[in-house]
């Protein structure tokens, strides 16, 4: 029999959550040894990096690529796009099928896909092809995150081991970023396939991925929700909506009339449509589903794929730690993908000195991140949120003010130190707060969603300061009586420098505003780390007075 619990919504409102799930939970309890929790933590952890570094990798390998296979400049960017595209795209889609069917399921039907379609782009043998694979390559990173965020909320009860498990799977994406660099420079330059050895070892990687989790991971656990359908209206609108606005934000600069293109602003429009009747129609079906449960069991009215009710969970605290991913990812990307430009095609470096340049990224993250599972439960969010985006903006000032006759060690170092605090502070804290105030049978979902605002947010931060830098290198140009050509080939290297400058800039001005809002509207939410375990809800009563208690003002869904 289910039971209904209230709870104090704090805006004032009364959410119903249902008990059912804390029993399933209970009913399914797992005990394994402390090497395979470790593992199912480095699995998860192992499936970000690999999803992170497939951009990166392939960033740091375009000029080879661009030689390789004759492609025009202005096409590159789809190679690292496409595979933005599929992923950002499809994550809440694939994050309600795992918490529906499986997250282990899920797990491993998207560790296949990454392996097949990354041994395609390795055998690639022009432009277009490539670029299609890398979309299909994206899919699996699509069903592999919000799976793994789901598998850790489900395997680490509230506890610090889930601190620990959190933040070392948020070190994945920094982490990521770094190795991939590394790894796609080492591997371009020096091995004989070139570009192709990227591929080849993503596919490798994930093949070892599968197998751990195959072997780690624990059974899936049915879902509590007693209708088990898919909102395919909402997947549609949602899915369609977001590809459509994530493909003008990467083309609508390299279109023929740019932003004035035609078939840009109309499918821009056409995306910000679908996405507002996406939300409406998901507003609706909770609204349903919440007056009258039964009617779940119609075709028209399944449960939504994303409740709304999400967003304004902790007193709408939920949706400004969601828009501060993405100003901060907006930031992070935006920063990595100008500097590399900077190094390889102003400074004219190796992809493996570039490489190099990006170590400091890897150690720091490791650290960054061990820090956070240590004094998460000690120190309030607003602290984790606010000095990360402050020093991500600090490391963007630093490049924006570069002097490239001076020392790496003057600018570049300490920019590169600096520019993975955010990252890990915000993920790591970012995630567990989404964990913490999720409940069981969401945890997927929600984790999608906030994987979907960081990919949205690198869509949107490459494309904002890829229009700063082409407006200043062809104001800076005209001014020195250069007229520059599409690919922007010919454009003076003054001109250029002053445009990676302003790109900076415009990266700063992202992580800014996300410390704004940081101190804004964050500075009541408290610690969101956990040092004990709650092992059972005594009633109804007890659970508000928990809530009430709590500094975070975050009732815990997670257990």
């Amino acid at each position: 029999m289910s039971k209904e619990l209230k709870l104090a919504n704090p805006s004032g409102k009364e959410l119903s959550r249902s008990l059912s799930n804390l029993e399933t939970a209970k009913d399914h309890e797992v005990q394994r040894s402390r090497l395979r929790s470790i593992f199912i933590v480095i699995t998860c952890t192992a499936a970000m990096v690999v999803n992170i570094s497939n951009t990166t990798s392939v960033s740091i390998s375009l000029p080879t690529i661009e030689k390789g296979l004759a492609i025009e400049e202005e096409q590159l960017q789809w190679l690292v796009s496409a595979y933005s595209l599929s992923s950002g795209c499809l994550l809440l889609f694939f994050g309600r099928l795992a918490d529906l069917y499986g997250r282990k399921k899920a797990f491993m039907l998207g560790t296949l896909c990454q392996i097949a379609f990354s041994l395609g782009c390795g055998f690639a043998q022009d432009g277009l092809t490539l670029a299609v694979l890398r979309g299909f390559q994206g899919i699996g990173a699509a069903a592999t995150i919000p799976s793994a965020l789901g598998i850790l909320a489900h395997a680490f009860p509230p506890s610090r081991a889930r601190s620990i498990a959190f933040a070392t799977f948020a070190a994945g994406a920094p982490v990521g970023s770094a190795f991939g660099m590394i790894i796609g420079g080492v591997l371009t330059q020096l091995t004989s396939p070139h570009w192709r050895s990227v591929f080849y070892m993503a596919a490798a990687t994930s093949a070892v991925i599968g197998i751990s989790g195959l072997i780690s991971f624990d059974a899936d656990v049915p879902s509590a929700e007693v209708v088990k359908r898919v909102d395919w209206i909402g997947a549609s609108l949602v899915t369609v909506g977001l590809v459509l606005i994530v493909f003008v934000l990467a083309q609508g600069d390299i279109a023929t009339d740019g932003w004035k293109t035609p078939y840009i602003l109309v499918l821009l429009i056409i995306g910000v449509i679908l996405l507002a009747l996406f939300l409406v129609w998901e507003w609706k079906l909770e609204q349903i589903i919440d007056d009258d449960p039964s009617r779940a069991t119609s075709f028209w009215t399944p449960p939504p794929l994303m409740r709304l009710s999400l967003w304004t969970r902790a007193k709408g605290r939920m949706a400004v730690v969601l828009v501060i991913a993405f100003l901060n990812w907006s930031a992070f990307i935006s920063w990595s993908f100008w500097v590399q430009l900077y190094y390889q095609n102003y400074l004219l470096l190796t992809p493996v000195d570039t490489m190099i340049r990006f170590i400091p990224m890897f150690i720091v993250g490791c650290l960054c991140n061990f820090f956070v599972a240590m004094v998460v439960a000690k120190l309030p969010l607003v602290i984790f949120v606010v000095s990360g985006t402050l020093l991500t903006a600090t490391a963007a000032i630093l490049f924006a003010l570069i002097d490239p006759s001076v020392t790496y060690w003057a600018f570049g170092f300490p920019s590169t130190v600096l520019i993975v605090f955010g990252a890990d502070f915000v993920y790591s804290s970012g995630t567990i707060f989404i964990a913490k105030t999720s409940l069981p049978h969401e945890h997927s979902v929600a984790g999608a969603l906030f994987q979907t605002m960081t990919q949205i947010g690198t869509a949107f931060g490459l494309a904002i300061s890829t229009i700063v830098f082409n407006t200043v290198v062809d104001t800076e140009s005209a001014k020195l009586g250069v007229i520059v050509n599409s690919s922007g080939t010919n454009a003076p290297l003054s001109a250029q420098l002053t445009g990676y400058k302003d790109a900076q800039w415009t990266s700063a001005a992202f992580a800014l505003m996300a410390a704004l809002l940081a101190a804004l509207f964050l500075r009541s939410v408290g610690i969101v780390g956990h040092n004990r375990v709650i092992r059972h809800v005594d009633s109804d009563q007890t659970i508000a007075a928990h809530a009430a208690a709590d500094d975070t003002g975050i009732p815990d869904m997670s257990n």
